[in-house]
This record gives structure tokens, sequence and C-alpha cells, in this order.
């Protein structure tokens, strides 16, 4: 039996740049059962992130707003903020979201509003060994780490300082370091095999009801421990859990300059790769499921990512607010809507503020007045281009949001159409950074100040008119309601960090 009215099954993946994804062109086969789907499916080539990294980036996923609209010193959804879930809730939809313990989406930042059923997984404790991987740069608290301080200091003064740390490095990762016999033992995060197998017993609970489920999965996560399975089937070779914790720990060393750290990547990335190719074998599994219960040709399916993750491309590597370079800003966006053909989707970019308007729309309820993107569905439909630039955003160098004073960092700000992106640092004597994106090195190089004037002014005047706009337009009531929400959170934090 195919019910009336659609369901919605929201996916999304922590860290998954599109271009690590088959359906996007990429050579290694880390989505073969997406790439399948993506036949059936719209798939957006420009999806462009509002904010990264998570903390940034979910308000314009689920509440369609740009993240610093209510100030840069708040973090996630205000208390009573209209989002998909509120909305989809309040039309009758059995609501449920599976979030694998990234606690930057979790309740105490307002994620759980419009959710029957909300497991964040805070609670998932992780082995004992799972700390091992820092061991390099945990070790320095300890007496072993203060006699190695001493040590390396004679070792600086006699010109043998990057010997004797390399040397000690491989010391505290390979001999000192408790052994590990499972790759499960690593990993700080519960797998999507564990969020899946939830969202497949809650199901059970929905009857006749159409749902809305959100499923965040962390498997491509750092560190990067891929299931020895995943890491089989996407490189042919065997893992072993020393291995994948020597490379990680390898990988997270500060002491080291991009070209050392250079020596790595490759493998690091195969690591990455794999966890990609781990997400992909449960979302088959889940997909699966739905089709067992006849639910598949009644739900509206779409996969996304919070942001991406650099490896070296720009001398960074992780996904710290440093830069909105496309290896970070641009991700997969692939929506199945049972009934519509595949059409060919304009690179025109596509931001995420537009993604719960246009989700709704598939869905046939119409969206709040708060939401401040719009529906891009007819557009999907028809093949049509729309014109509007992507607005990316986040505070430069907030990396712990738990701390308010990182939230008084300058405005990191980037304007991307098809062809251009202009990436502006609003601050005292502040210069942007125009790159041609249809030129091979893309982001490698800005263009001279000089060049593109009229391109430049124009992306310009994007950037002032939606800091303008988010001045005049913010919402005090939910800013003041998110504040004392937020200002609790970080004294809770800080006093377990005492405690």
């Amino acid at each position: 039996m195919v019910r009336e009215q659609k369901s919605l099954v929201l996916v999304t993946v922590d860290c998954l740049r599109a271009d690590h994804c088959g359906f996007n062109g990429y050579s290694r086969p880390t989505t073969p059962f997406l790439d399948s789907l993506a036949a059936e499916s719209f798939v957006v080539p420009t999806a462009v992130i509002a904010g990264a990294p998570t903390y940034f980036s979910f308000p314009a996923i689920l509440a369609a707003r740009m993240p610093l609209a209510l100030g840069r010193d708040v973090i996630g959804l205000a208390p009573g903020e209209r989002t998909l879930a509120t909305t989809l809730h309040e039309a009758g939809y059995a609501t449920a979201a599976f979030s694998a313990a990234n606690p930057y989406i979790s309740q105490y930042f307002g994620y759980e509003q419009g959710f029957e059923v909300f497991k964040d997984f805070l609670d998932f404790e992780a082995p004992p060994d799972a700390t091992a991987s820092e061991v390099w740069t945990s070790a320095a608290s300890s007496t072993r780490g203060r006699i190695n301080q001493s040590l390396s200091h004679l070792a600086q003064s006699a010109g043998l300082g990057r010997v004797y740390d390399d040397l000690y490095f491989q010391y505290c990762a390979r001999i000192a370091a408790r052994p590990v016999k499972r790759i499960d033992a690593l990993r700080r995060f519960p797998t999507s095999q564990v969020i899946v197998d939830h969202a497949i017993q809650w199901l059970t609970s929905v009857k006749e009801r159409p749902f809305f489920l959100w499923l965040h999965l962390m498997d491509p996560h750092s560190p990067y421990y891929p299931s020895a399975e995943s890491f089989r089937e996407l490189t042919g070779q065997e893992l072993s859990p020393s291995r994948a914790r020597y490379l990680n720990a390898y990988w997270n060393r500060s002491d080291l300059i991009p070209s050392r750290l250079g020596a790595k990547k490759d493998a690091v990335v195969e690591l990455y790769d794999a966890g990609i190719r781990m997400a992909d074998s449960q979302v088959a599994r889940f997909i699966g499921h739905l089709q067992q219960q006849n639910l598949w040709e009644s739900c509206a399916l779409v996969l996304t990512a919070d942001h991406g993750e650099e490896f070296l491309e720009h001398a960074h590597r992780y996904h710290a607010p440093l830069s909105l370079s496309d290896e970070i800003a641009r991700v997969p966006l692939l929506i199945r809507t049972p009934g519509f053909a595949k059409k060919s989707v304009p690179k025109t970019p596509f931001s995420h503020l537009h993604l719960a308007p246009t989700l709704l729309e598939i869905l046939d309820v119409p969206a709040p007045a708060s939401f401040k993107g719009r529906s891009l569905w007819r557009n999907l439909q028809q093949g049509a281009r729309w014109d509007e630039p992507a607005v990316t955003e986040c505070t430069y160098g907030c990396t712990n949001p738990f701390r308010m004073e990182g939230h008084l960092a300058p405005r990191l700000i980037s304007v991307r159409d098809a062809g251009h992106k202009l990436v502006l640092r609003i601050q005292p004597g502040a210069t942007e950074e125009l790159y041609d994106l249809t030129t091979t090195g893309k982001e490698q190089q800005p263009l001279p100040a000089t060049s593109e004037p009229e391109v430049r002014a124009r992306m310009l005047r994007v950037a002032w008119n939606h800091v303008a706009d988010t001045a005049r337009e913010i919402d005090l009531r939910l800013r003041l309601k998110a504040r004392l929400r937020d200002v609790r959170v970080e004294l809770e934090h800080r006093c377990s960090q005492v405690s």
C-alpha cells in the first residue's frame, strides 16, 4: 500500500565532501549504493553550506536561516524557533532524530524541538582505548611528557629537535601505546549501523502516519576509524587497528608543517574514504528496510552534509572555521522523490538556506514565514536556473563554541556564483580575495586585485547587503532566548571541566 502523504528521510553525513562521492565524479568507489540511487534522483552539483563547521551549518539546514542571523554569539537553534521538524510535527507527521553523538546538534542547542523521539547518543561511552590515538598530544601532561620536554629542549639547542621529536612520536605511537585488537575499540562515535538500527526500530511505531526522520552519521569524521570491512571493500587491503591508530596520531601532530604531514596524506584519505563507504552501506541497509516494509515509494529521501573536510589543499586539516574553500563549503546533495524522474540540475550554487523550503514543497506543506530561504523545487523539476549567489559565513577561528570569546572574532564570509567566489574577513583593513572557479587550480591563487572589477563589485554588494540585512532583521526575542540558553550551557560546560 502506498501512502497518500509523502514521508521524508533526511540523512546528513558529517564531513562529507562533494568531490569524494562517486555520483559527483570521484574515481574511488566510496558510494556505490548512492551512485545507483543517483540514477533516479536530483543530484545537485553545486550544493553550498551556509556556514561551517557543524554549529554554523545546521541552522540553515533545519531552520532556513543564516548561522549568524541571531548574533555571532548565538549557537544552534533558539528556543521556540520554527524548523523543518516543528513544521512537520504540527502537520501531523511522526518525527524522530538519531544523531551519532555530535554535541553541537544536541538538545543543549535546541535541536530536539519538533521531534517526538530525539536521541543524540551523548551518553555513548567511547571504549577505553578510544583516546589512544592522542598519545602524542596528551603525553605532555604526564611525567614521561615532562621528561620529554626537557630532552626536547636539549635536542633543539643541539640542532636535533626535529629528529628527536620524530623519535619520540614513534615511541609513543608504536611502543608506549596500549595494544588494541579491534578498530571498534578506537572509535569515538556510534557507527552508522547503530543509528540505522535505532531508526529501523522506531519505524515500527509509526504505523500509518507520514513521518519525518533525520539521521546524522559520523563515520567519515576524524579520528578516521572505518570498519575493516569497508576499508577492504574500498582498497582491497586489510587494515589493522595499530595502523589506523598510528595514521590518526600522525595526522593529528601539531609540530609538523604541511609538507611533512603530506607524507601520510594519501593513507589518511583512504581511511576517510572508507568511512564514507561505511556510511553508504548503512544507508543502503536502511533503504532496503523501507522497501521491505512498502514505505519506499511514499518516501522522499535527501542526503547531504554539514560541511566537507580539508586534506592540506590550503595547508589546513579537518574543518576548522579558518577557510571557506570548496573542500569545506561544497557538499553533496541528492534528492530522491517518488514519481519524479531525474532531471539535469543547473550548476548554479544551491545554498542550504533553500533546502528546508524545498523539502516542504515536495511534501506539499507550507513553509513558515520565518524561513529566509525559498523553495527551488520547481526549478529542479524543470531543470531551470536560479540566479541567487550562495552566501556562507562563520566566525573566524571559533573552534570551541562553548567559549563565548571565540565568537568575538571577525566574521568570515564568502559569496559564490557559478563562476566566481569572493572571500572576505570583515575586520579593520580587510581585503577581499576573488577566485575564478572555472580555471584549473580554482582557489589556489586569488585573482589580482585589479581584475574583474564588475564581478568584484557585484559580489561585494551581496556581502554588504547580507550583513546589513542581518543586523536590520534580527529577531530580538529569539536572540534573547538563545543567549540565555547558551550562557547556561557554557556555565555547565565550564563547571564540568572544573569538576
